[in-house]
């Protein structure tokens, strides 16, 4: 599915799961987040809602928010 049928900044593709549970982020969303190897992503997973990688910057504000909610004693790890 070709990312120019979607607005400026958005893309959808299918991606395959390989037989070790590995999937490619096409290039095109690779280029979009400056995604390069050897960065680390975070996958957040919800039954409900689905699977999410948060662009890095919003990746690194969510592990901040979840760090102080937790020093807080607002939320169980």
């Amino acid at each position: 599915m070709a990312s120019t049928s979607f607005p400026e900044g958005k893309y959808m593709a299918p991606v395959k799961v390989g037989p070790k549970g590995q999937i490619v982020i096409p290039a095109e969303v690779r280029e979009m987040f400056g995604i390069r190897p050897g960065d680390t992503l975070l996958l957040l997973a919800d039954l409900a809602r689905g699977i999410a990688l948060p662009a890095p910057a919003q990746a690194q504000e969510i592990v901040e928010e979840i760090t102080r909610q937790t020093m807080q004693g607002g939320m169980p790890l």
